[in-house]
């Protein structure tokens, strides 16, 4: 069995499709998003694409956007 973590870590992303958070402000402090295989997501600072992305599975992300949305981030 291989782990999710390290498979979504060793996608190579250079071609991936970022956009732009809609929960990202107005002051230009954009989060960017990326989807992965198997419903996972990658996300970056815009203002550093260069800096490696955080990498969440899909149960991950759910849990990561409930929190957001539930204001407990």
């Amino acid at each position: 069995m291989t782990d999710r973590k390290t498979d979504l870590y060793a996608l190579d992303l250079t071609d991936a499709a970022w956009r732009k958070a809609s929960a990202s402000g107005a002051e230009n402090d954009c989060v960017e998003i990326a989807e992965l295989p198997g419903g996972g997501r990658a996300v970056r600072d815009s203002k550093n694409p260069e800096r490696e992305p955080l990498r969440f599975t899909a149960s991950e992300w759910a849990a990561f956007r409930a929190g957001v949305f539930a204001g407990e981030l």
